[in-house]
């Protein structure tokens, strides 16, 4: 009996493991949310919460990393204070920034996805992973625009200067340093 105990435990500990380190990036998400800057002119403060996306992605791959970001979204959803500036509520995903939170789903599904198909090829390395955490950004970003412009009614080329611009310069800075932390740590 306590082999079987113990055997079971063991097939179940990488998924435990997993789980854990999905807790653990919704955690981190919710904390980036934290480190917000508001700016004068955008609806969206820089916060660090994309370079937490970029790393459960790359690091917990495509199942994980949009469940991490699932569990941080519905942490907000319910009500905890989780979303930029510490703000949550339905009102947040539904408002002019909700898109950039379905966003981190998408983007950690295919970060992981593409980190999964590099992993399988042996192309990994950090300029591979700017690569896919670039797709990543990509998705929030579009996700995001095509939001602003519906709940703020406005155009794309508003929504680009109000949401995407200005973030540009922090975003790269973000992805190269998650890139690199990615390339020089695995689970």
């Amino acid at each position: 009996m306590h082999i079987k105990r113990s055997q079971s435990y063991s097939s179940h500990t990488p998924e435990l493991r997993m789980m854990v380190f999905a807790s653990l990036f919704a955690a981190l998400t919710a904390a980036g949310a934290y480190i917000h800057i508001p700016i004068p002119f955008s609806p969206v403060p820089v916060t660090l919460q994309v370079f937490f996306v970029l790393l459960a992605g790359s690091i917990l791959k495509s199942k994980w990393g949009s469940l991490s970001m699932i569990v941080y979204t519905l942490l907000g959803v319910a009500g905890l204070p989780v979303f930029a500036g510490g703000s949550s509520g339905i009102g947040v995903l539904l408002g002019p920034t909700g898109g950039y939170i379905v966003g981190f789903i998408l983007a950690a599904y295919i970060i992981g996805k593409l980190s999964e198909k590099t992993e399988n090829s042996a192309k990994s390395g950090l300029l591979v992973n700017a690569f896919n955490m670039s797709a990543g950004v990509l998705v929030i970003y579009a996700c995001g625009v095509f939001q602003l412009m519906i709940m703020a009614k406005i155009g794309a080329g508003a929504a680009l200067t109000l949401g995407v611009i200005p973030f540009l310069p922090g975003e790269i800075v973000k992805t190269a340093v998650a890139a690199y932390i990615a390339s020089t740590h695995e689970l």
